[in-house]
């Protein structure tokens, strides 16, 4: 039986062009300072956003939460579609009542319905369920009791109930922290390995029912954008996966989904404007025993392309340096390595690679799932029945 923890750590080299896919206030790319110079960012709540949209494409409904303040419309259809007979308005009022009794404030807005003060991450199962209860309560002549309802959002109570997206990214409940879930997955903001260089584009557009003899524009404007290889991070604790979804099943599936997922997501911040989709160029996938290890100082000092060398050639030799000046020193040298090469001058990768070659992202995730099964299976984790 295995005592230790095991880490998935997911690192990405990716070069955008012209793109200003994650924006600030005032419509400038965002940036941050590294290593004392100005670095083009993407923040990890984008990043996360664009990785759940890819998700929801690869996975069944049930296993996709939803993010939102009309949680008791999602629980109402659910009454529906189990008691037809139940009108709508009194449905709503039935699920209202279920869903506050697990400790969530519900509103009655007379322009918006019934609403929570925030956004709930909810699974369809939990509202399948909760409606299950509101149902049976209804019939019964009685109020959903508050600890049948609240062990429906209490994933120590009902993990398999939980949504894939929800295990990994977490869930806050302020009105009921007890029914928080905390994240088994960590994603970092994804930054620039050299320096920025904002830039400014021109724009003009013609009004096509102007005058013949209108020589002006219709409208004029800039916008600013920004070109980069980012370096992108992300690490899953496996363990704390499992117990949020409650079966070594549902979260070697949400470990597959979530690799691909995030390696091909991109936030589509003015895709319209720029059509930056681009796929990595290198992709290292490590698992660990020890601790997570970002490997962005890597960074530190800004990456350019020198002598013939694209900036992401350099890049992936900086990444494989850090990664084993790490590991001499630290002694946190990762168990197994899985390696993606897409680029040229990625091929330096492979040398990170258990069997010192690199594959192909069906058979990186094909893998890390497997591996991370057996790790479940050897620690004995033992889900809900």
């Amino acid at each position: 039986m295995s005592t230790k923890p095991l880490y998935i750590d997911v690192h990405v080299l990716q070069t955008v062009p012209p793109n200003n896919m994650n924006r600030d206030d005032t419509g400038s790319p965002k940036t941050a300072r590294f290593g004392d110079a100005t670095r083009s960012r993407v923040s990890s709540q984008a990043w996360k956003k664009a990785t759940r949209d890819v998700l929801a494409s690869l996975l069944d409904e049930d296993d996709i939460g939803q993010r939102t303040k009309y949680a008791v419309d999602l629980i109402a259809r659910e009454i529906r579609a189990i008691a037809p007979d139940i009108e709508d308005e009194q449905a709503h009022e039935l699920a209202s009542d279920a869903l506050g009794a697990t400790g969530v404030k519900v509103n009655k807005d007379k322009d918006k319905g019934y609403v929570t003060g925030y956004l709930l991450f909810i699974s369809p199962r939990q509202a399948q369920k909760l409606a299950s209860l509101a149902v049976d309560a209804f019939g019964r002549g009685v109020a959903v009791e508050k600890k049948e309802a609240r062990a429906v959002l209490d994933i120590k109570s009902h993990p398999v109930l939980n949504a894939i997206d929800i295990a990994l990214f977490g869930r806050m409940v302020a009105d009921a922290p007890d029914l928080n879930v905390d994240a088994s997955v960590q994603v970092a903001h994804a930054i620039g390995v050299g320096r920025a260089e904002p830039e400014f584009d021109y724009f003009t557009a013609m009004d096509d029912r102007a005058p013949e003899d209108n020589a002006g524009a219709g409208m004029i404007g800039t916008v600013e954008f920004t070109s980069e290889t980012l370096y992108r991070y992300a690490t899953i604790d496996v363990m704390h996966l499992a117990e949020n979804l409650g079966s070594v099943p549902a979260a070697r599936r949400a470990i597959e989904t979530f690799l691909r997922a995030f390696v091909l997501s991109m936030p589509t911040g003015k895709q319209n404007s720029f059509a930056n989709r681009t796929l990595p160029g290198g992709v290292v996938v490590q698992l660990r025993d020890t601790q997570p290890v970002s490997l962005v100082t890597a960074f530190e000092t800004p990456v350019a392309a020198v002598g013939g060398k694209s900036q992401t050639a350099m890049a992936c030799e900086a990444l494989v340096g850090q990664e084993g000046l790490m590991d001499k020193a630290f002694g946190v040298k990762p168990f197994e390595t899985h390696v993606v090469c897409a680029v040229p001058g990625a091929e330096c990768l492979a040398g990170l690679a258990t069997g010192g070659e690199a594959e192909s992202l069906d058979d990186l995730v094909a893998g890390v799932g497997a591996r991370a099964a057996d790790y479940l299976a050897e620690s004995g984790f033992v889900g809900e029945e």
